[in-house]
C-alpha cells in the first residue's frame, strides 16, 4: 500500500549502516509526507548517528539525544600488526582473556561464516581444557541455534558472530569483545555487474558500536586485532550503499514508484551520477524502462523477482519460453 493507511509512525532504525533500502525508504517516506501524508510519523534513530543533516533533510525536524546508560569498557588495540591468519589471532586473544581470568562470556567479531568456521576449529583444543562453549552467530544458520548463541548457558561462551551481533542482538553475560576490525561488506562487481561481498575494514563508528557490546550489564573490556594508529586513519562511519552499490535495482524500484528520472529524485545523499546513467542504461537495455524513464511490461514483470535486474530479465524470459 503506497500510501501506508493504517500506519501512524514509521521507524528506520540503525540508520548509520546506511543500506540502500534505508536510504531509499527515507526518501520515500519524505515523499509521503509532502505530499498525502502529513500526518505520518517518521523516526529516525542509531546510537552513532550524524543527526543535524537528517533533521533539515527532513525539513528541520526535532533531534532528540537519549544519553542512556553503558558501564564502562576498558579498549585495548594491538601493538602492532600481526601477520598471522586471523583465526590464530583470535585465538591468541581468546587464550589471554581467559587465562587472565575472565568470569563472563566472550563475543568475537569475524567477518563471515568461513572465518567462524576456522576459528572454532582453533579454539577446539582451548576450550576443551577450560570447558569453554564456542557457538556460531551468523544469519544463515538455523533459529535455533541462533537462540542458543544468544541465550544464558551454564558454560562460559564464546561467541563467534558476523556483524549481526553488532546491533540487531544484545547477548546478555558477554564481558568481553574481541574486534578483528574487517566486515563483509556489500559491493558489486563490474566484471559481471552483480553484487558480491568483499572483507574490508569496518569504520570507526562500527568499531564503537562492538566494543559497546561489552558494557551492557557490567564493565567490560574490548580487545582490538588492530593498532591504534589503523584505527585513527578509518572513516568516521559507513561508506553509504548508494556510493559503492549498483544502483539499477533501486532506480528499476523507483520507477515503479512513477519517478522518470532517479537522478532528479531527492536522495538524502545524491549518488555518483556516473552509478545512476549506468543502471538507467542497463534498464533501458534489458527493455524495463523506456528512454523516457517509463516503465514497460517486461520491467512490470522484472519486479516480481527479488534479484538483481540482470537475473530478473533471464527469468521473465525463461518464463515466455
Amino acid at each position: 500500500d503506497p500510501q501506508l493507511r493504517g500506519v501512524g509512525t514509521v521507524v528506520l532504525d540503525e540508520f548509520h549502516e546506511r543500506h540502500l533500502a534505508t536510504d531509499l525508504a527515507l526518501g520515500l517516506l519524505r515523499d509521503l509526507r509532502q505530499t498525502s501524508r502529513p500526518d505520518l510519523n517518521l523516526v529516525v534513530m542509531s546510537a552513532t548517528l550524524q543527526a543535524d543533516p537528517i533533521s533539515e533533510f527532513l525539513d528541520d525536524a526535532p533531534v532528540l539525544r537519549s544519553e542512556g546508560r553503558r558501564f564502562e569498557v576498558t579498549i585495548e588495540h594491538a601493538d602492532r600488526d600481526d601477520a598471522r591468519p586471523l583465526h590464530e589471532q583470535v585465538a591468541a586473544a581468546v587464550r589471554r582473556l581467559v587465562q587472565e581470568g575472565l568470569d563472563g562470556d566472550i563475543l568475537v567479531f569475524l567477518p563471515g561464516a568461513g572465518e567462524i568456521r576456522r576459528a572454532a576449529e582453533t579454539l577446539q583444543a582451548l576450550a576443551t581444557k577450560h570447558e569453554l562453549l564456542v557457538l556460531p552467530l551468523h544469519g544463515d544458520l538455523p533459529l535455533a541455534e541462533q537462540n542458543r548463541a544468544v541465550r544464558p548457558a551454564k558454560q562460559r561462551k564464546v561467541i563467534l558472530s558476523t556483524n549481526v551481533a553488532e546491533t540487531s542482538v544484545t547477548i546478555d553475560g558477554v564481558v568481553a569483545v574481541v574486534d578483528t576490525g574487517v566486515a563483509r561488506v556489500a559491493s558489486h562487481s563490474p566484471w559481471s555487474g552483480l553484487p558480491v561481498l568483499k572483507v574490508a575494514p569496518i569504520s570507526q563508528a562500527s568499531a564503537v558500536q562492538r566494543a559497546g557490546r561489552a558494557g551492557r550489564t557490567r564493565a567490560g573490556r574490548a580487545l582490538r586485532l588492530y593498532t591504534r594508529h589503523d584505527f585513527e586513519g578509518r572513516r568516521p562511519f559507513d561508506l553509504p550503499e548508494t556510493a559503492r552499490l549498483d544502483l539499477s535495482e533501486a532506480a528499476l524500484a523507483l520507477h515503479a514508484m512513477g519517478v522518470k528520472r532517479p537522478a532528479d529524485w531527492q536522495w538524502f545523499e545524491q549518488p555518483p551520477i556516473a552509478a545512476l546513467t549506468a543502471a538507467e542504461t542497463l534498464l533501458e537495455r534489458l527493455g524495463a524502462v523506456t528512454p523516457t524513464g517509463e516503465l514497460t511490461g517486461t520491467g512490470k514483470a522484472m519486479l516480481r523477482f527479488p534479484v538483481h535486474p540482470r537475473l530478473a530479465r533471464i527469468l521473465v524470459e525463461a518464463n515466455k519460453l
